[in-house]
């Protein structure tokens, strides 16, 4: 695939600041699924070192809130700047995903980058934490790390080279996250698929040099990639 957004950061910055399969490449693949208006207030929602946010706010022109748990929003905020972003561009926030700090219909569209999985797999979270933060009409996009079909009832050994059941079960198939997701009222689910760069991804993120992507080439080398995807959701707030 080509990835002319995703490629204009350079490959050491996606190395230094990635936290699993490529981020920018599979950010771009999933708005290309979308329909969000340049201009918008936007929620990365599990937003990382901020690749995605960065990608979000120069590449397409959103205001950005960069919310995550984990990552250092001074640290973010000093990447976003060395790469030309103020904040009027993008806004890093420290926040759990359950207890998100921003008013009733703040956003005009929420986008999620290989994070939905760790908080949606609980079937209440997206109308009970998510849903009333996006205006009506606003959409929803996730890009959920996946398995091509559930297999937790026999686990290939491939897998099991880098991560352990209880990680395993974080992964679901597309027809596990739809009836997930139609539990949800007051939303519409207007598509939901396999992304096609998955392995692209997967491949870029195995070349880092850091423990984590150390950690996961092993499943990688082993042939995971045959039983594992991400799966993009597009959705829309009534």
């Amino acid at each position: 695939m080509n990835f002319p957004k995703a490629n204009s950061f350079p490959q050491s910055t996606m190395r230094e600041r990635s936290m699993g399969p490529n981020p920018l490449k599979l950010c771009e693949e999933l708005l290309a699924y979308g329909a969000i208006p340049a201009g918008s207030a936007v929620l990365d929602l599990g937003s990382g070192a901020g690749l995605t946010s960065s990608l979000l706010a120069r590449e397409y022109g959103f205001t950005v809130y960069a919310a995550d748990l984990w990552s250092d929003p001074s640290d973010n905020m000093r990447f976003f700047e060395t790469i030309g972003l103020t904040n009027r561009d993008i806004m890093p926030i420290k926040a759990d995903a359950t207890a998100l700090p921003f008013a009733t219909e703040f956003f005009d569209a929420v986008v999620s980058v290989d994070s939905y999985n760790y908080f949606g797999r609980d079937s209440e979270y997206l109308g009970t934490h998510l849903l009333s933060l996006v205006k009506h009409g606003g959409e929803l996009l996730f890009a959920i790390p996946g398995m091509v079909r559930d297999c937790h009832d026999d686990l290939p050994a491939c897998l099991l080279e880098s991560w352990t059941r209880e990680q395993l079960s974080y992964m679901h198939d597309v027809d596990w996250w739809h009836a997930n997701i139609e539990q949800t009222d007051g939303v519409d689910i207007l598509g939901m698929c396999e992304m096609a760069c998955t392995r692209e991804a997967w491949t870029d993120w195995i070349t880092c040099d850091n423990e984590y992507a150390r950690g996961d080439r092993a499943a990688v080398e082993a042939g995971a990639l045959d039983y594992l995807n991400t799966i993009a959701v597009r959705l829309r707030r009534r």
